[in-house]
């Protein structure tokens, strides 16, 4: 008899985890603009510099992507401004943690852009009578990204690569330039505007690698009453969800360097989703389930 509840429980133990796996819930992303590291030869067809328009090609990719809720850039910038950083300035690992605590995102993401340009070579001869330049012609766009992903609860960086993306073109053509758009269409066409689109989709499969270890987390933003939590549908809350709240305590600073460790925690208690489409998704209602005094800025994981 107990052999075979012990293989029941075998055999429904790996369901149980599989249905614990499963749940998808969205990690919050701040994305800061790419330092231009680059000759500043170049501008997006908006006028933005490199760092920028990257930047703002890698949000419209993860929004896209439907696995991550990014944070707006218009939030992020007046917060950038409060801090006194710049969206074109320096970030490091501390400063992007900082402001993404501050913004209740669990992944920052901030680099910078070391390479952008191309190279032209190729032989022929000039026109009867003219003076362009005709003959086999090869046009190569090289771009280069120094990524980082910052784990803004420890201030530790995830993953730090070189993206480095290369697109050439060959054939008979007159003696232009294959490197300058006006617009949308012409970038995406040209090399340089491949090379870019490869480099981002690079960055985005290793963010999926590296988000995986990061834990979901929200916040409280009312205790009292029914308990609301920042975190909603559109982060992939389900009415049912069981969460668990604690309460950071102490900010744990290393003295050699300053930065954080993160901070003691005491479990508070429990809570259950009831509606998860207050604010257009954005929030949570819940009720508890055990413990009581839940107090905004309490901390929400999953069990």
């Amino acid at each position: 008899m107990r052999k075979c509840i012990l293989i029941i429980s075998l055999l429904i133990l790996p369901v149980l985890l599989l249905g614990q796996d499963a749940k998808h819930l969205k990690r919050r992303v701040a994305v800061f603009d790419f330092e231009d590291k680059t000759s500043h030869q170049y501008r997006w067809w908006t006028g933005q510099p490199v760092g920028n328009g990257m930047a703002d090609m890698l949000v419209t990719e993860l929004v896209k992507s439907g696995d991550y809720v990014v944070i707006e850039r218009q939030e992020l910038e007046k917060l950038m401004q409060e801090q006194s950083l710049g969206m074109s300035g320096v970030v490091t690992e501390q400063s992007a943690a900082q402001v993404g605590k501050v913004l209740g995102v669990e992944l920052a993401i901030f680099g910078s852009v070391t390479e952008f340009g191309h190279s032209e070579g190729g032989v022929g001869g000039n026109l009867p009578g003219r003076s362009l330049g005709i003959g086999i012609k090869s046009s190569k766009a090289t771009v280069a990204i120094d990524i980082r992903f910052v784990d803004t609860t420890t201030g530790q960086i995830l993953a730090a690569e070189n993206i480095r993306r290369e697109q050439a073109k060959r054939g008979v053509a007159l003696s232009t330039k294959d490197f300058s758009f006006d617009n949308r269409h012409d970038f995406d066409d040209s090399i340089v505007g491949k090379a870019t689109r490869e480099a981002i989709d690079d960055i985005v499969n290793l963010l999926k690698e590296s988000a995986s270890s990061v834990p979901w987390q929200a916040k409280i933003i009312k205790g009292d009453g029914p308990i609301y939590i920042n975190a909603g549908s559109q982060a992939g809350v389900e009415v049912g969800d069981v969460f668990v709240v604690y309460r950071p305590g102490e900010e744990l600073i290393d003295p050699d360097t300053g930065i954080s460790l993160g901070s003691t925690e005491t479990k508070v208690g429990s809570i259950k989703v009831t509606n998860n489409a207050i604010g257009n998704g954005k929030a949570a209602e819940c009720i508890a389930v055990d413990g009581q005094g839940f107090l905004r800025n309490d901390i929400v994981r999953l069990q």
